[in-house]
């Protein structure tokens, strides 16, 4: 199977996907379980994604600079600050680390 053959294939399924969707009754995608269920997934998702970003580099595992900033960024949101807070915390300490040699 070439690359263009999986991305068709991959393309065709997310439209049934989307069609089928339309297909299923209101009832059953209100319901509490699945709402759970999709706000739950929506997190696991969104924290796999943070997880690969920040410690894999290619196929290999990759402990730098993002792992401490990723820790200080946890800490600042569980203190409750600001979004812009946490980002540029996050940010300076990554740009000091990588500045003082001691992460790549």
């Amino acid at each position: 199977m070439t690359l263009w053959t999986a991305v068709l294939l991959a393309s065709v399924i997310c439209l049934a996907l989307k069609a089928i969707g339309y297909l299923v009754p209101a009832r059953w995608v209100q319901a509490p379980r699945p709402a759970r269920i999709a706000d739950l997934l929506t997190v696991a998702l969104l924290a796999a994604l943070v997880a690969v970003q920040t410690l894999a580099q290619g196929q290999a595992l990759a402990v730098d600079a993002r792992v401490p900033a990723l820790l200080v960024a946890a800490g600042l949101l569980l203190v409750r600050a600001p979004f812009l807070v946490v980002v540029t915390g996050a940010a300076v300490v990554a740009a000091l680390l990588r500045l003082w040699g001691l992460a790549a």
